[in-house]
């Protein structure tokens, strides 16, 4: 059974997966602050999360934090959800595996994205709206690690070629100054980070979405596929 509060949103729990068990540092400073800092690492969804585990986990005890309340659709939150957890175990019990991962909950309520971008309805995809999305879930990550006492907070939103990077660095960077928690501030799709996440993604088997997570997205992608079987339709009319 979900543990379901009062207001309908999934308690959060942590776990490693066993038997259940003040400045933002830039990529050039990694090498010299690793020294096995724990991180709590906000991850969107489980394919994206594959291949910044595959970048960090030999400099970072890191622990997976799903918090997305911009999924508007419960059973997509917890398709998404399910498929974290899928890499997660099939990483930890993996015998080449550099660490072990922990993971947390951040407990499930889409009238929290809802709250947070009221009146911006009729923004485009990757507008405004999509801003304080990214900083409804960054907030959120970087209160929890000053909370649980973490080194750093960072975020897989940057694996994406669809996420501006520049961004989500200068939300982490606010945020850190906010919070007093450092921000590893990391342009994920460098390094093919994008494509290694598909890669991984098809080994590990997990479910990968064609939409970023709101109803706004999902009527976008609606329309874009619309679009383009038209013009798939027109084509097949001219030969």
């Amino acid at each position: 059974m979900r543990n379901v509060d009062e207001k309908g949103s999934v308690g959060s729990y942590v776990s490693h997966w066993k038997e259940d068990e003040t400045s933002h540092i830039m990529e050039g400073d990694r090498e010299k602050s690793k020294a096995g800092k724990t991180l709590l690492l906000h991850s969107c969804c489980g394919p994206c999360s594959t291949s910044v585990v595959e970048r960090l986990d030999a400099d970072y005890h890191i622990t997976i934090y799903f918090y997305n309340p911009n999924i508007t659709d419960e059973e997509e939150y917890y398709r998404r959800l399910d498929a974290q957890r899928k890499f997660i175990r099939q990483y930890n019990e993996s015998p080449d595996r550099r660490g072990l991962l922990g993971f947390m909950e951040g407990g499930y309520d889409s009238r929290e994205f809802c709250r947070a971008t009221k009146g911006m309805e009729g923004e485009k995809e990757g507008g405004r709206r999509c801003v304080e999305c990214f900083r409804l879930r960054l907030e959120k990550t970087a209160g929890q690690a000053k909370i649980l006492g973490y080194d750093c907070f960072s975020t897989t939103l940057t694996v994406s070629p669809h996420k501006s990077y520049e961004t989500v660095s200068h939300i982490g960077r606010q945020l850190s100054y906010r919070y007093g928690v450092d921000f590893l501030d990391m342009d994920f799709k460098k390094k093919d980070g994008y494509k290694r996440s598909v890669e991984l993604s098809k080994l590990h088997r997990l479910y990968r979405q064609d939409y970023c997570g709101c109803h706004f997205s999902f009527m976008e992608r609606n329309a874009v596929a619309e679009e383009k079987r038209d013009m798939e339709s027109k084509d097949e009319d001219r030969e």
